[in-house]
């Protein structure tokens, strides 16, 4: 029940209306008995400043911010942890006893958490994209001893300056996604991570439609594990043909639930929920 006394947590980004964290988070805490919610909050750039600093004056106990203000709320922040700071990105925040926001990064540990189990060690790797996901993906799969991480992309500045950035942890290749090459990576892959929003549900005209194409498929052999960031609509086309070929599929909803677990420990000093409250609230509610 919410009284007087109620706290809040809340997502920052634009847009927000598709957010599916609000679901997952509430029942988590729910489950934990805490006096707090969850809410969304869409906010324009030019705002963000003053939100954000006006939230530290109210009952708001943390923060998740989301596109596109993952980077731009380094600024904003008095602590940031050595894994944000790594990434250039931000998705979780908290106010520290100085009543200043402190960052931290969650995706990297929601990325790797369904890949755990798998044995992957000296495997080669592909990720697809190179935006602010990627960093998170790559950051994972090193942190999984991945052999090779191949990154394919669309655009030339991006995919070099995402090279240059992980050039003192490993060697990544980078390719366009129109280099011939990329079709013999695809061949010997043994994951592939989809990074782009291609396919996503609020994506205009791009829920059917393939990364980079159809044609950029036609070496996907079935030892391949693919791997979709994007949880809406599930399954995505991607993952579809994955299934088609034979591949392991895996879709982002576990990564979704696996960070925004974290994210609640962060902000609860340690507490945690199992992994089944939140997925069964998202479950039953897509």
């Amino acid at each position: 029940m919410i009284t007087s006394k109620t706290s809040f947590i809340a997502l920052i980004g634009n847009p927000v209306s598709h957010s599916l964290s609000p679901i997952m988070q509430n029942a988590a805490l729910r489950y934990l008995g805490l006096d707090l919610i969850y809410i969304a909050i869409p906010c324009e750039d030019k705002d963000l400043e003053s939100v954000l600093n006006s939230l530290k004056k109210i009952n708001c106990k943390g923060l998740n911010i989301t596109i596109p203000y993952k980077e731009k709320v380094f600024e904003l922040c008095s602590e940031i942890s050595p894994i944000a700071n790594k990434l250039k990105a931000i998705n979780t925040l908290k106010l520290n006893s100085k009543k200043q926001w402190s960052g931290t990064n969650t995706d990297v540990e929601g990325f790797i958490y369904p890949l755990k189990s798998l044995n992957l060690t000296n495997k080669q790797s592909i990720v697809l994209g190179s935006g602010g996901a990627a960093r998170s993906v790559i950051q994972g799969l090193i942190n999984l001893n991945f052999s090779t991480i191949s990154v394919i992309s669309r655009n030339k500045s991006s995919l070099d300056e995402l090279i240059k950035n992980f050039g003192r942890q490993i060697e990544i290749q980078g390719l366009l996604n129109d280099d011939n090459r990329a079709q013999n990576l695809m061949e010997e892959a043994d994951l592939i991570v989809n990074t782009t929003p291609v396919g996503m549900k609020t994506t205009r005209h791009e829920e059917h439609i393939l990364p980079f194409g159809e044609n950029f498929w036609r070496s996907l052999n079935s030892k391949s594990i693919i791997y979709d960031l994007i949880y809406n609509p599930t399954p995505t086309s991607l993952l579809q043909l994955g299934t088609k070929k034979g591949c392991m599929t895996i879709d982002g909803l576990q990564m979704l639930v696996a960070q925004g677990i974290k994210s609640l420990s962060f902000w609860t000093d340690g507490l945690e929920v199992p992994f089944h409250v939140m997925n069964d609230a998202l479950k039953k509610y897509l």
